[in-house]
């Protein structure tokens, strides 16, 4: 399972990294400790935050996105469902939760899973998935 940074899951959740040190250290969201002595965030801990994050509306400061709606969106895969053929996966990139219809075999190929780091890149009405 991929771990975060403070860092890295700041970038994701599009705060500050000292806004999520102190959820972190709230305890919002749970954090381990590598060999190292860095913090980290489970990747599926880090996309159930980022729900949850996203549903209360809390960002640092709540303000509106200026990023052009054809821009990429990175942020952490926060649910795959998977069909025989098509797929759905789910992006929360900051406030923004963005949903993509693809072949399984793209979402296979690609390797997603839930908690993992990927880029949403939207143009007009498609959304494509980049992992990172």
């Amino acid at each position: 399972m991929q771990s975060y940074t403070i860092g890295q899951a700041a970038r994701l959740l599009g705060v500050s990294p000292d806004t999520a040190r102190r959820w972190a250290d709230a305890g919002r969201v749970p954090t381990h400790r590598d060999d190292t002595g860095r913090r980290l965030i489970d990747g599926k801990d880090l996309a159930a935050f980022s729900v949850e994050l996203a549903g209360s509306g809390g960002g640092e400061e709540g303000g509106a996105s200026y990023t052009s709606a054809r821009n990429a969106f990175p942020g952490i895969v926060t649910a795959i469902k998977l069909g025989d053929v098509a797929a759905q996966v789910d992006i929360q990139a900051g406030p923004h939760r963005l949903v993509s219809l693809l072949t399984r075999e793209a979402v296979e190929e690609l390797g997603l899973e839930v908690g993992m780091e990927a880029t949403a890149r939207v143009k007009s009405t498609n959304v494509h998935i980049d992992r990172v």
